[in-house]
């Protein structure tokens, strides 16, 4: 059967990397928890990092690659997303224009497209890109990226910087108790994510959280723990029915599981 190619529009999520100290482990670990498999991917004329996709049956839907602290100074270990622009060239000038700053200047990767990276006001971090040749196949449910949602100091000044970076519409806003708001975002009918102010408790610095979905959330918590993680907080139920809950990796790295409404 022939794959269906995904539709890919500006500012629609269209890859998450994990940049790990250990990247062997870091797969072992992946792969027994979401039940990703795994291909090497290999540059032109080996002009590139030594790089590992992730794969939701025969489709890519990130990648990992082990830190090298002598070619990315200003970048740390952690999950990160990239959002697709048509130019990424303008899309930086608009960024410091909007009060934005960049962390990696626009470049261009044999065979993947032009990408920059960017941090956003309040101090989060985020890739942008311009992907070269054919849409990739469109991935299942299961074991794909499901919500990006970006924890903040300002939700409002964060998404309004990132509506006029991406065209992004707020679709909706619920109060979550005691005035604490949670706007989604995304275009058109498709959501993309949540943005919300970080409590005052919480010390970790503007960020963003990615969810992987998974097929049964109770079973993957437990292979979390299986393999040295932890779970950070959920199982919880979210409006809509669906479960969340955010780990973290025996790297310390943060990352997100959730479990579809049955």
């Amino acid at each position: 059967m022939e794959a269906t190619a995904a539709r890919v529009e500006r500012g629609q999520f269209l890859w998450h990397e994990l940049l790990t100290k250990d990247k062997k482990a870091a797969i072992d670990f992946y792969k027994h928890v979401i039940g990703w498999d795994t291909q090497d991917y290999d540059f032109p004329e080996d002009d590139g990092p030594d790089y590992t996709m992730w794969l939701a049956g025969e489709s890519p839907v990130g990648g990992v690659m082990e830190f090298d602290e002598s070619t990315m100074s200003g970048m740390s270990t952690g999950w990160t997303g990239s959002v697709h622009t048509p130019d990424v060239d303008a899309a930086v000038r608009h960024a410091k224009e909007l009060g934005g700053s960049v962390f990696a200047e626009p470049m261009d990767v044999p065979t993947v497209g032009r990408m920059a990276g960017l941090i956003d006001p309040q101090g989060a971090s985020i890739w942008i890109m311009s992907p070269a040749g054919d849409p990739m196949p469109e991935p299942p449910l299961a074991r794909s990226f499901s919500w990006n949602e970006l924890v903040t100091t300002d939700s409002a000044a964060a998404f309004e910087f990132y509506r006029q970076l991406f065209s992004w519409d707020k679709q909706d806003e619920m109060d979550m108790g005691d005035g604490w708001m949670y706007l989604i975002y995304g275009r058109g009918n498709q959501m993309y994510g949540g943005i919300y102010n970080s409590p005052p408790e919480k010390t970790a610095p503007p960020h963003w959280l990615y969810y992987v979905n998974v097929d049964d959330l109770d079973a993957a918590l437990e292979r979390v723990k299986e393999r040295g993680g932890k779970v950070q907080s959920g199982p919880m139920e979210v409006p809509g029915g669906d479960h969340v809950a955010e780990c973290i990796d025996p790297e310390g790295i943060t990352f997100a599981l959730h479990e579809s409404k049955k």
